[in-house]
């Protein structure tokens, strides 16, 4: 929770959520900020370390949670884009990747699992619907 306040008030003292594309090869979903650094301006951009919250009755929905922060400086000449964004989105762009779901293959026409049965070997009708 000192994590999530700690970005409420560094909102507050001027950054801003962001999309950064840098030299258009690398991007950052982050809060920035202009900053003076060895005499020149440059954008401060400090990307959130996110994990998933465990969902409970109350919150079934898992929530993106700021574990950390990682920080980049870059200079105005390396900026190729930069777009305004909402928390929420810049949260959810950085979030883990969750685990991939299983496929199960759709249940024929009679509700039967279509098991063993090789598609390449199945008639099609007139319809272009294939018959089991």
């Amino acid at each position: 929770m000192e994590t999530v306040a700690e970005a409420a008030t560094a909102i507050d003292e001027g950054f801003e959520w962001m999309l950064v594309e840098i030299f258009g090869h690398r991007t950052h979903w982050g809060r920035g900020i202009e900053v003076e650094r060895f005499g020149s301006k440059m954008l401060r951009i400090d990307v959130p370390e996110i994990e998933w919250s465990t969902p409970t009755e109350e919150k079934p929905a898992p929530e993106p949670l700021i574990k950390g922060w990682v920080t980049h400086f870059y200079g105005g000449a390396a900026i190729f884009s930069n777009t305004l964004t909402d928390e929420r989105t810049v949260l959810i762009r950085n979030a883990p990747y969750g685990e991939p779901a299983l496929y199960l293959a759709p249940p024929d026409r009679n509700g039967e699992q279509a098991e063993g049965i090789d598609p390449s070997q199945a008639a099609v009708d007139d319809d272009n619907d294939p018959e089991w």
